[in-house]
């Protein structure tokens, strides 16, 4: 059976809004990355408030570490602001290299804080990724991070 002409396949997007605050990185991640990869745009506030789990002078030596095993003036580029360390830590759970995971990457933005135009929003909060669910009172906030690797 044929389609009529004027139909189109095209999925209806939905616009989430994330909120990262006392969530662990890696877990917040892989949720918004799934979350593109379905089609829907993903806006991801309070990024500065997330938490890398592990201890914090090994997380701190492996960044620092990672930055200064490169040239300054080329690649990969580490990040030093909140936002865009936070938007890296999502690339890495997509197909980057193909192009439906660079035309998917557009749809992910990542905020410092809560910005103006979604301050009336409601943020979804990621249950499974709450620090609460850490073992250990070991992690380190990407505010902190990004701090010590030279961002202000």
């Amino acid at each position: 059976m044929r389609e009529p002409k004027n139909f189109s396949k095209k999925s209806i997007q939905i616009k989430m809004i994330i909120d990262a605050k006392d969530t662990i990185l890696g877990r917040l991640s892989s949720y918004a990355a799934k979350q593109v990869l379905l089609g829907n745009k993903v806006d991801v506030i309070n990024c500065e408030e997330c938490a890398i789990s592990g201890r914090k002078h090994a997380i701190l030596d492996e960044y620092i570490k990672r930055l200064h095993r490169k040239a300054p003036t080329k690649a990969p580029y580490f990040y030093r602001r909140p936002d865009m360390f936070v938007k890296r830590a999502i690339r890495g759970m997509l197909p980057f290299k193909r192009a439906r995971g660079r035309n998917i990457f557009k749809n992910i933005k990542c905020h410092i804080g809560i910005p103006e135009n979604l301050k009336n929003e409601s943020a979804l909060t990621i249950e499974n990724a709450s620090i609460e669910r850490l073992h250990s009172a070991d992690y380190l906030k990407v505010k902190d991070v990004c701090r010590a690797v030279g961002g202000k």
